[in-house]
């Protein structure tokens, strides 16, 4: 059994509310493009790949505002290329501006609180590693999860993004523990699997949308629910 479980935000314990469907597809709507729930969450897994990639080479959180917004117009071309759109880039920026108007919120996913709490019961450390350049006790607070967690790592505070092993590392130093006693749960096959592996940590997917069904670096379950049991039987998948 693991002494700690580090936790993803994104994707992993938080989702929109409303869905990403419904929030593009509200903006799409705007300028006349149509969108399909299946071309979205295909887009997604795009787009998501390729923020990865940008945070390993130049941060976002860490770019001036033009900078941003055109990173956000090439990942908006992304999201909708899922559904076959392909628009170009002073739309997608416009599309971006669009989609901040639209309100919305981060929501626990149902599985999340109770898998939290079954863990707590175990004695387990759990930690949640995070990219992102705002205050996590914050947002965990907002999102009514926080008694849940032991602690929180952010990319503002260690200075570093998934897959980076630095931020991993610094999750390590707060749960007094070592890489081997240590498993990381994400959605993200790169900044999630490849930098808790780099990290000499073990990994496992979390594959709510069914984008990675072939993957095999290491264990991928479909919903937290399937966790404990995993946890409790663990066979590693070895690294490749």
């Amino acid at each position: 059994m693991f002494k700690v479980v580090f936790f993803d935000l994104y994707g992993t314990l938080a989702g929109f509310k409303p869905s990403r469907y419904d929030i593009q597809s509200q903006a799409c709507a705007y300028f006349g493009i149509e969108v399909t729930p299946e071309g979205i969450i295909n887009g997604y897994a795009a787009a998501d790949a390729y923020m990865t990639s940008q945070n390993a080479i130049n941060p976002v959180r860490l770019r001036n505002e033009k900078g941003k917004e055109q990173f956000f117009s090439e990942y908006e071309k992304l999201v909708l290329k899922g559904s076959g759109v392909d628009v170009t880039l002073d739309t997608a920026r416009a599309l971006w501006r669009r989609l901040r108007q639209i309100p919305y919120e981060l929501s626990p996913f149902d599985d999340v609180i109770p898998v939290l709490r079954h863990l707590q019961a175990t004695g387990i450390n759990i930690g949640m590693i995070s990219n992102m350049d705002r205050d996590g006790d914050e947002l965990v607070s907002e999102l009514g999860i926080a008694e849940h967690l032991d602690f929180i790592v952010t990319s503002a505070e260690s200075n570093s993004e998934k897959p980076h092993p630095e931020i991993f590392w610094t999750a390590l130093t707060k749960a007094k523990a070592k890489p081997e006693e240590a498993v990381h749960v994400g959605d993200q096959p790169i900044s999630d699997v490849e930098g808790a592996i780099g990290a000499g940590i073990a990994a496992i997917l979390l594959d709510r949308d069914g984008n990675h069904k072939q993957f095999e670096r290491c264990p991928r379950i479909k919903d937290l629910l399937a966790l404990p049991p995993l946890l409790e039987n663990w066979q590693p998948i070895k690294s490749r």
